[in-house]
């Protein structure tokens, strides 16, 4: 039997407060399974916990307690985490640097050959429209494009779980192109995807199926479509989510 991309049981996570010596629990018992080769769409309202859950399988925050296999083995091995690409909600890039110089380093950690670097990287520049830009400094690019640089870089290795979060905040018109053409080629790899958005709508046309996050636990999941046309979906989405903040 295939192992799941993803098995959560249980998972308790926050983030720190007042100068770190309190976390704020997010995450409270939260439980998914996610097979191989699937399309999952992340809904719930802002500070519901989204957020820190891609945060926690990319391995980038560590959980309180609960179990947590992603790729059939722990976050905690690097040899893991290679197999993940992960969009932040914002950009965090060195202003400094240029798009190529970004792109070069990450697939060098990534391990990545550096001739199949140098390809990637220039195909993935010319996919997301910043090939005219890719010697520019990042610090000179607008939001639009640090999100279309933000895609290239999640998807420069190939990797086995593409974890999105928020991807079309910011995007510009071209930028939702550059999404489809992503996920598109993510979909012929049979690569597993999560995007969390607060806005369901943003998985019509690229999940099949939808988990709705809400006081820190999944509490609906099911075909995009027919979640989205419930009214007790959009019901739950007024009820304040407990803790909201940063999510």
């Amino acid at each position: 039997m295939t192992t799941p991309a993803l098995l959560i049981r249980e998972l308790v996570a926050g983030y720190p407060t007042h100068l770190g010596l309190r976390r704020n629990q997010v995450l409270r018992g939260l439980s998914l399974e996610l097979a191989r080769g699937s399309v999952l769409g992340l809904a719930g309202p802002n500070g519901s916990g989204k957020s820190t859950l891609l945060r926690v399988i990319a391995g980038v925050e560590r959980p309180s307690s609960g179990t947590l296999e992603v790729l059939g083995g722990s976050v905690e091995s690097a040899s893991v985490r290679r197999r993940i690409g992960y969009l932040p909600e914002d950009s965090p890039f060195p202003p400094e640097l240029s798009a190529r110089a970004l792109l070069e380093l990450l697939g060098a950690v990534s391990r990545m050959p550096r001739d199949l670097v140098r390809r990637e990287s220039a195909r993935l520049l010319a996919l997301v429209g910043l090939e005219s830009v890719a010697k520019k400094r990042l610090g000179s690019y607008s939001r639009g494009m640090l999100r279309r640089l933000g895609l290239a870089q999640a998807w420069l290795h190939a990797p086995e779980l593409l974890l999105l979060d928020e991807p079309t905040a910011g995007l510009d018109a071209q930028g939702f192109e550059v999404l489809a053409a992503v996920l598109g080629e993510a979909r012929s790899r049979q690569t597993s995807v999560v995007i969390a958005s607060h806005l369901p709508g943003d998985f019509s046309d690229h999940a099949s199926e939808m988990a709705v996050i809400l006081d820190g636990k999944i509490a609906l999941r099911g075909p995009v479509r027919e979640l989205l046309q419930r009214r007790s979906l959009l019901e739950l989405y007024r009820a304040p989510a407990a803790g909201a903040g940063r999510g």
